[in-house]
C-alpha cells in the first residue's frame, strides 16, 4: 500500500503524459510541420491508457528489447511483470520515411492530432512471434490475431506527449482516469476494491460473483471494456444501459462504481488477464476478479487457463490480487446461486444456457429465465436487437 492507504500502481508510480497549458499549444503548433502517422484502433486506446497512466509504468510504445522481453518472458527488460506488448506498427514504407530521433505527429482515423512521439527506434514487427507468445495461435480466425496479422510489418517505438487523449470520447461521465477513480476510492474510504472485468451485459452469474467478491471488500468497481471489440459483441451503449439499470435495481450505491476502460479487446485470454489486472491495478484496485474463459474466445484457451497464469509470477510481483471464481449457474436443489464448489446438485437441476441459446431467445423477443439474467436487462438486450 502506498502512504494514503490506497495500493501503489505498478511499477510504483502514475504516469500522466497528457500536456496542458503552454505545452499542449506548443504541440499542436509543432505538430503542423511534422510527419503524421495514423493510429489504427487497437494503438488509439493503447495511447489513451498510456496518456491517462493507465499503462504505468509505460510512457510511450515499445522497442525491440521490450518487445521480445514481453513476448517471451512476460516481463519489461527490468523485470517487471507485463504480458502483452504495447507498439506502434506502421508499413515498410511509411518507415522508410522516417528517421530516428525525429518528432512525429500522431494522428487517429480521421487526421485529428493525438499526440507527438519522439521516435527512438525501428524495428521488423514479428508478428509469428507476437501471435505465438501472447496468442498461442496463428490461426487468422482468432480476432486478436487477425488485428496483429493486419498491422505494419515495422515498429515505431519512443516516448509520447498527448494533447488529446481521444477525440468525441463516449461516456465521458464514466471515463474515469485512474487519478479520478482512485481519488473517488479515496473519498468513499474504500481501502479494498475489487474491480470486475466485462465486455458483456452482467447476468445472474456474473452478479453473484461480483457481490461474492464485495463480500470481502470495502468496494466494487464495474469496469467494462469500451473501446475496439469484434464483431458480434454487443455495443458499449447497449451494455452501459444494462449496467447502469442492474447497479439501479439491484447493487448498493454505497459500495459500487460504475466507470468504463477505453482499452482495446485483445481476446488474448491468460495474457490479457495479466495485463487487466495491472491496468486495474493502475486505478486503484486491490482486488480482480477472474472468471472462467477470461477474455478468451472460441476454443483457444483451456477453461482456467487465465486463472493459472498468475501462479507464474512470485506472490507480491503483480500488486493486486486476482479472485478466482469457478463457473456458476442457478441451482434448482439450492434455491440459489452456485458453483460445484458449494453444491451438489445434478446436470438437470441446474439453470445454464449457452450463449447461442441465449442469443436465439432475445432474437425472437423471448426472455431468458429469471434464473439466468434480470428481466430488465432481458428487455434492453430484446429491444437492442430489434433495431
Amino acid at each position: 500500500m502506498s502512504r494514503r492507504g490506497l495500493i501503489a500502481p505498478h511499477g510504483g508510480k502514475l504516469v500522466d503524459l497528457v500536456a496542458t497549458g503552454q505545452r499542449a499549444d506548443a504541440l499542436r503548433q509543432e505538430a503542423g510541420s511534422l510527419t503524421r502517422i495514423r493510429l489504427g484502433e487497437r494503438e488509439q486506446c493503447d495511447l489513451e491508457l498510456m496518456a491517462i497512466g493507465a499503462m504505468s509504468p509505460l510512457t510511450g510504445f515499445m522497442g525491440r528489447a521490450e518487445f521480445n522481453s514481453v513476448c517471451e518472458r512476460m516481463r519489461l527488460p527490468d523485470g517487471l511483470p507485463w504480458s502483452i506488448p504495447i507498439i506502434c506498427p506502421v508499413s515498410t514504407e511509411q518507415a522508410d520515411r522516417l528517421t530516428v530521433g525525429q518528432r512525429v505527429a500522431l494522428v487517429d482515423d480521421r487526421d485529428r492530432l493525438l499526440g507527438v512521439m519522439t521516435l527512438r527506434e525501428k524495428y521488423a514487427h514479428d508478428k509469428k512471434q507476437e501471435c505465438e507468445k501472447v496468442f498461442g495461435t496463428q490461426d487468422a480466425a482468432h480476432p486478436g490475431v487477425a488485428v496483429t496479422l493486419a498491422q505494419g510489418d515495422v515498429c515505431l517505438a519512443g516516448p509520447v506527449e498527448v494533447v488529446t487523449p481521444r477525440h468525441e470520447p463516449e461516456f465521458t461521465e464514466r471515463r474515469l482516469p485512474p487519478a479520478r477513480t482512485r481519488a473517488a476510492f479515496e473519498e468513499r474510504g474504500w481501502r479494498s476494491v475489487v474491480a470486475f472485468q466485462t465486455r458483456n451485459p452482467i447476468h445472474r452469474a456474473h452478479e453473484y460473483i461480483t457481490k461474492c467478491a464485495l463480500e470481502i471488500c470495502d468496494g466494487l468497481l464495474i469496469h467494462p471494456l469500451v473501446g475496439q471489440t469484434q464483431k458480434g459483441d454487443i455495443p458499449a451503449d447497449v451494455r452501459m444501459k444494462c449496467y447502469e439499470t442492474l447497479l439501479a435495481g439491484y447493487y448498493s450505491a454505497r459500495n459500487t462504481m460504475l466507470t468504463v476502460l477505453p482499452a482495446a479487446m485483445r481476446y488474448a485470454g491468460p495474457r490479457e488477464a495479466i495485463l487487466h489486472a495491472i491496468l486495474r491495478q493502475n486505478y486503484g484496485c486491490t482486488h480482480f476478479i477472474v472468471g472462467r474463459d477470461h477474455a478468451g474466445v472460441g476454443s483457444y484457451y483451456g477453461t482456467y487457463d487465465a486463472q493459472r497464469i498468475f501462479d507464474e509470477f512470485e506472490p507480491g510481483e503483480i500488486g493486486i490480487t486476482p479472485l478466482r471464481f469457478e463457473n456458476s449457474f442457478w441451482c434448482k436443489r439450492s434455491g440459489a446461486m452456485a458453483t460445484d464448489k458449494t453444491t451438489c446438485s445434478t446436470a438437470d437441476e441446474r439453470v445454464s444456457l449457452s450463449g447461442t441459446a441465449v442469443r436465439d431467445m432475445l432474437a425472437r423477443g423471448q426472455r431468458p429465465p429469471v434464473e439466468f439474467t434480470r428481466p430488465e436487462i432481458a428487455d434492453i438486450l430484446i429491444a437492442a436487437m430489434g433495431k
